[in-house]
């Protein structure tokens, strides 16, 4: 039997997927991949590219969804850990591994074989694949007091803070009929639960919604909240428009998710629609339909918490490692 020894040149497309062991730029500002977003996402996808010894840069806006928020819940060996550490953390690790970072932001994509990413600061860098975790945006119902107190004692998310503050009273804002399920749910947490039905008429509650909020102990409140009690830098209660008051240290709202999905539309991705807004379509690693492009995290849906974040950003990036190996090689052959 013959046995047939390959060797790996470094040169050519051997010095392209830093089989050097240099992780940075090559000439002309060029990568192997482009992560956009330095959240948990993009810190763990760079992560497994820099130990795959891939020349990757990061572009960070420096904007997390989770910045309001002292501290994050439900990541294994990180509960409890401050959004600010857990990022700070991710850099000196990637860097380890001579990942470039760069704080600015991707204005525009387009692609000549390789993609050409331009950043707000007028650099031009070129990239073989992208990463996509630019996340959303969320927008807070119009109530004095809400945008003020996000994150701290005006929560979204029972899972990250249910916890940290159960059996206390708590108001839901209703942002639409969808809000009697928040109620429901954050009722694990507390036994004292209104919802304040805001703009929302109460013939839009349908009887099994009644049934349910009943059985649950859930009080409900019609009226226009106007706003927020505040003392000594305490949520204490909500106020309604009619100018009565419900004591309250703790309101939960749902705010409107806005994907941030300029670039995918710029590359020609496919979206679909969810409840939570438009996302692109992806394959089980986040592939979308755009070759070349993966995405994870907020990028991709609502509901991706950070350890889901990291998750995605690390399948994102092994798929990649596979999928440039793989074309490599495809490419020595073809030569």
């Amino acid at each position: 039997m013959e046995v047939v020894t390959m060797t790996k040149n470094n040169g050519g497309t051997g010095t392209r997927t830093g089989n050097t062991g240099e992780n940075t730029g090559g000439p002309n500002g060029t990568y192997d991949v482009v992560v956009v977003g330095g959240g948990a996402a993009g810190l763990s996808a760079a992560l497994v590219l820099g130990r795959a010894r891939l020349r990757t840069l990061v572009v960070d806006a420096g904007e997390p969804r989770n910045a309001p928020s002292d501290h994050m819940q439900g990541y294994l060996t990180r509960d409890g850990m401050s959004p600010a550490e857990f990022l700070a953390l991710g850099r000196e690790e990637i860097a380890r591994y001579g990942v470039s970072l760069v704080r600015d932001r991707v204005v525009d994509v387009s692609r000549d074989g390789d993609f050409a990413v331009r950043l707000a600061g007028g650099r031009t860098v070129r990239a073989r694949r992208l990463i996509v975790t630019t996340g959303l945006r969320d927008e807070l119902p119009d109530v004095s007091g809400v945008a003020e107190r996000f994150g701290r004692d005006v929560l979204h998310c029972p899972f990250c803070h249910g916890w940290e503050v159960r059996d206390e009273p708590f108001g839901v804002l209703a942002a639409g009929p969808q809000s009697v399920h928040q109620a429901l749910m954050v009722s694990r947490w507390s036994a004292d639960v209104r919802l304040f039905l805001h703009t929302v008429a109460e013939e839009e509650l349908s009887d099994e919604d009644l049934r349910r909020l009943a059985a649950a102990g859930v009080g409900v409140v019609p009226g226009e909240v106007a706003g927020l009690r505040v003392e000594d830098d305490r949520l204490t209660g909500v106020l309604l428009a009619d100018g009565t008051a419900h004591d309250r240290s703790v309101v939960f709202v749902a705010p409107k998710a806005v994907p941030q999905t300029g670039l995918m539309e710029r590359l020609g991705a496919e979206l679909h629609e969810t409840p939570f807004g438009a996302y692109p379509v992806v394959d089980a690693t986040g592939r979308t339909t755009v070759p070349g492009v993966w995405t994870a995290g907020n990028a991709m849906g609502f509901a991706e918490q950070v350890v889901h974040a990291a998750s995605g950003g690390y399948r994102a990036a092994a798929a990649i490692v596979g999928d440039l190996i793989m074309s490599d090689l495809d490419a020595a052959v073809t030569e």
